[in-house]
């Protein structure tokens, strides 16, 4: 009896203990450590229960030992968000073994104080939000077993985990017990030999997933010494290299995942035949080839994903070889009759199905994918037979027979995909024997005859039916119930001629399409009112109006097609959450809603185009942020284009305006509009003025794949961007306004009124303003042959492209602070019109072309701080600029400088002993102009007195000069303004 009692007494001490913390420290660091923390109680299942009334030991989880020592933490997906550094109470718990802070979302460094916890031997920090650095403390943790501190910073584009300093070496160098390690998502930028080596410092190394850690080739084969190596996960990766054969070697190989890593030549077989494995990836390696292995008997390989034609599998579970691009027959599957997948799509298989496949034998199949290839032949009747299929996927193929399907009342399928192949004549009627179908797809084939929809109603499960694109006639019977279940229907190119009624009551519809068909009369209003359909497509058909009323719709559509019909009068319907809208193609007259653009938040696409739209664009268009497609070309829209549209630019990709009756002006200057060049401008096709001065532009000019761009236009302004790369000289070849002499020009608007404007005074209102002989000048009636092109103050680089000469009617070239190098081409000569060239500030080279001076109309010449050398020609206009228009070329000579040209030439051939050397002579001279000139200029500047006799004084000695111009006054704003006028008499 006393045995008795002493055993019970045992007993409940042990389960009292168990259920205790040894010293209430490791508890009240716990709880210190839990208020620290900061973590989200309503989806916390650990910290939230944690309190002083419970033995921690029974908190959940935290593990304990026999003497009630805490040696395991597990925090978990407890949604933490902060209060974790080098002070936590965590690194006091000196018995620690395992810890898993796996799935939060600390966003902060790795604290350096892990080197605390001596007895660690599992650490997970995986998704936990960590970066930065890895800490160098934890290569102290030498009994760590397991260590995982992945990352998915390179999927959600947060700071990325980094180790570099220490890098991998450093890391694991005392870590010779580790036996798994998974580092994914890691940037450890290391070259083959340098990762592969590090690894050999773990030879109990057991499991390795480095996936996207920027690892580099080439793969070194002494890390197959590591003989326990069961898996090895590298995907993402850029290896660049062959895959050593030596990877044969490692006999307890289970997994081999080598996914989209660059790798290339022959995939070796002999790794096929490890018999441990059981995995292989070798997918989206696209220079990587090979034969499907004949794989053994009492192999377990039982999933290949793999980028080389298939040969024969005896054992696999498995068969997946898509998104490749390998050629050859269809793959012999041989004896593997456990197969329970087949994947083979998306590749360029050829041939006919392989009679040696006898598909009854694979009893385990489930599902086959054979899509996106170029099979042909008869689809085999065995597969429908099949006991456990589900799925069958034969789509984007040349299949032109489908068997009598026999015997298949008891099939399981639920999907099947016959779409895009060549199968004719009508439906055969034993699809319907497929009672559990839930999935028909079989458009874009050749099925031809009269087929009644109500045939489909013995398909009780059916969701999705797909008949589009074939030569049937679908005919609707009017006493048609619903189709219950039906969720996607399309019926394309069906020969319909009515909206089918039955559909208003289908309250499940999610996607309709009734395109390209024959359908008359109006949109009926209950087709709004479907509260799941999110697709709606009737295209392409003879719709006229819209069955009211239309006020106070509510519809839920996504995606809404209605173009090419003959719909008329205002547009009824914006959906508020659609994504996708074409109106395009009809015959719609009104003017655009000025509300227009509260309706769109969310829409990707709007096309409005060939209709009969009139009036302006609305600005609240500016309000559809989401937009990246806008088309309203071919209209009767007038006005300007709402400048507001361009801070979209950063968005949208297409902006179609063209064969409208819009402004030919389009100015943007000084909006600190930030985005690269706004090709979506490319079709305004009557552009004539593009000023897009001082904004922060960037990238390289030019829109790839156009023709036919901006032919009418004359003036185009750049400068002050931050636009690089070299001149487009094909894009010159398409601005044809430029091109035309002015000889040709209609002499009866040869008019012109500018006004001289202060700087910083510029203003927009049907006019535009350039910079032309060193002034800015607002054009308030654009001359019709006035051409002007400045790119000036950007980064260009490379030559000036010949096809720039051809601009025979330009008037104003500004080139200038760039750094195009090269030479002034002698077609400059071709510019007979032009008034003022600068080309200063760039690293242009070679000598002056002697054509420049022809250019008999120049009163502007800027060629100052180039890498100009020899005699500057001579001429009357030329000789008659002061030679700051020369300064800064060290190798030229002759008038209007006063270095000797002979000199000069002894000095240019040497330049390269005298770079260096200061010319004091040049720069006292120069200090003394600026003296001078601040002298004169300052007054002006400062005194508003003197300002104004000067303007005053200017304007009189322009009237003098030009009988043309006048004094005139001017009313603006309620006040007077006396300008300058340019008469034609």
């Amino acid at each position: 009896m006393k045995l008795q009692e002493f055993l019970s007494f045992l007993v409940i001490s042990i389960c009292v203990v168990a259920g205790l913390c040894v010293e209430d420290d490791e508890q009240s660091l716990l709880l210190q450590l839990k208020n620290s923390l900061t973590f989200n109680s309503e989806s916390s299942s650990k910290l939230k229960v944690w309190n002083q009334s419970v033995a921690c030991c029974n908190w959940s989880g935290v593990t304990c030992n026999d003497e009630g020592h805490v040696i395991g933490l597990d925090l978990s997906g407890e949604s933490i968000t902060g209060g974790f550094n080098n002070l936590s109470s965590l690194f006091d718990l000196q018995h620690l073994q395992s810890l898993n802070l796996q799935d939060n979302n600390f966003s902060s460094v790795i604290p350096s104080t892990f080197n605390k916890l001596k007895n660690l031997n599992y650490l997970n920090l995986s998704y936990a939000g960590f970066v930065g650095q890895i800490p160098i403390e934890i290569s102290q943790l030498t009994r760590l077993v397991t260590l995982d501190i992945s990352s998915l910073a390179y999927l959600t584009g947060e700071e990325e985990l980094k180790l570099e300093k220490p890098n991998l070496g450093m890391l694991v160098r005392n870590l010779s017990r580790i036996r798994k390690l998974y580092l994914d998502g890691v940037t450890v930028t290391s070259q083959g030999e340098e990762w592969c080596n590090s690894l050999m410092l773990l030879p109990n190394l057991q499991e390795l997933s480095m996936r996207d850690c920027n690892l580099s080739g080439p793969f070194i084969s002494s890390i197959t010494s590591l003989k326990n190596l069961s898996v090895i996960i590298l995907d993402m990766n850029n290896f660049s290299s062959p895959v050593p054969e030596a990877f044969a070697t490692l006999k307890n190989m289970t997994i081999l995942s080598l996914s989209n890593c660059g790798l290339m030549g022959v995939f070796p077989q002999k790794i096929f035949e490890v018999r441990t494995l059981s995995f292989i990836d070798i997918s989206y390696n696209s220079n990587l080839h090979g034969l499907f292995p004949i794989l053994p008997f009492n192999g377990v390989l039982h999933t290949i994903i793999y980028p080389v034609p298939c040969q024969n599998s005896q054992s696999s579970v498995t068969w997946i070889c898509h998104v490749n691009n390998f050629t050859g027959p269809v793959p012999s599957f041989g004896k593997a009759q456990k197969l329970t997948h087949i994947d083979l799509s998306h590749n360029s298989f050829s041939g006919v199905i392989p009679s040696s496949v006898h598909f009854e034998e694979f009893h385990n199949l489930t599902s086959i994918n054979l899509g996106y290839n170029s099979i042909g032949g008869r689809i085999l009747s065995s597969i429908f037979r099949l006991p456990l299929l589900q799925s069958v996927d034969l789509s984007k193929n040349h299949f032109s027979q489908l068997d009598e399907l026999t015997n298949v009342s008891s099939s399981k399928l639920v999907f099947l995909d016959l779409s895009s192949n060549n199968l004719s004549g009508p439906i055969p009627s034993s699809l319907f024997q497929l009672r559990e179908l839930s999935t028909l797809q079989i458009s874009s084939n050749r099925f031809n005859g009269l087929m009644q929809l109500d045939e489909f109603l013995k398909l009780k499960n059916l969701t999705t039916l797909d008949l589009s694109y074939n030569n049937l006639s679908v005919n609707v019977d009017l006493n048609i119930p619903s189709i219950p279940n039906i969720i996607t229907l399309n019926l394309a190119s069906c020969n319909l001629t009515t909206i089918p009624g039955f559909l208003r009551y289908q309250s499940r519809l999610s996607s309709l399409d009734l395109s390209n068909n024959q359908i008359q009369g109006s949109v009926p209003n209950w087709i709004w009112k479907l509260e799941d359909l999110r697709t709606l497509n009737v295209s392409h058909n003879f719709l006229t109006d819209f069955e009211g009323p239309l006020q106070n719709l509510h519809s839920n559509l996504v995606v809404l097609d209605l173009h090419y019909n003959q719909l008329r009068g205002p547009i009824p319907v914006f959906p508020k959450s659609a994504v996708y809208v074409d109106y395009s193609n009809n015959n719609f007259s009104s003017i655009i809603p000025v509300e227009i653009g509260g309706y769109l938040s969310g829409t990707i696409y709007l096309s409005l185009a060939n209709n009969r739209f009139r009036g302006s664009i609305p600005d609240s268009f500016c309000d559809a942020t989401s937009l990246q497609v806008l088309d309203l070309s071919h209209n009767h829209i007038s006005g300007t284009i709402p400048s507001c549209l361009m801070t979209l630019s950063h968005m949208l990709d297409v902006l179609d305006l063209r064969n409208n009756k819009l402004s030919e002006v389009l100015d943007l200057g000084k909006n600190q509009i930030t985005d690269g060049f706004p090709c979506s401008l490319k079709n305004i096709s009557t552009l004539r003025v593009l000023v897009l001065r001082d904004n922060n532009f960037h990238g390289n000019i030019g829109c790839p794949k156009t023709s036919d761009t901006w032919k009418m236009l004359q003036i185009v302004d750049l400068a002050f961007n931050k636009l690089n790369g070299a001149l487009p000289g094909k894009w010159f070849r398409t601005w044809e306004a430029m091109m035309h002499d002015e000889d040709k020009a209609d002499p009866g608007v040869n008019h012109l009124q500018f006004q001289v404007l202060k700087y910083g005074q510029i203003y927009y209102q049907d006019s535009v303003t350039v910079a032309s002989k060193g002034l800015l000048m607002e054009l308030v009636k654009i001359l019709n042959v006035f051409t002007s092109m400045d790119f000036s103050s950007n980064h260009f680089q490379g030559e000036i492209p010949k096809e720039l000469f051809d601009f025979k009617a330009l008037y104003v070239l500004n080139l200038s602070n760039n750094a195009l190098s090269g030479q002034i081409p002698s077609s400059i000569g071709n510019l007979k019109h032009l008034e003022s060239l600068d080309l200063s500030n760039n690293s242009l080279q070679g000598e002056i072309p002697t054509e420049l001076a022809s250019l008999n109309f120049l009163s502007v010449l800027n060629l100052s701080f180039n890498q100009l050398h020899g005699r500057i020609p001579t001429g009357t206009q030329i000789q008659s600029f002061l030679n700051t228009s020369f300064v800064g070329n060290n190798g030229l000579c002759g008038p209007p400088l006063t270095a000797n040209c002979s000199a000069t030439h002894d000095t240019f051939s040497s330049v390269g002993q005298q770079d260096s050397a200061i010319d004091w002579n040049f720069i006292s001279v120069e200090l003394g102009f600026i003296f001078g000139l601040a002298v004169v200029i300052g007054p002006i500047l400062f005194c508003k007195k003197w300002k104004l006799k000067y303007w005053q004084f200017l304007d009189r000695v322009l009237c003098w000069i030009f009988p043309q111009l006048s004094l005139e006054y001017e009313r603006r704003g309620g006040q007077s303004y006396k300008v300058l006028v340019w008469r034609r008499y």
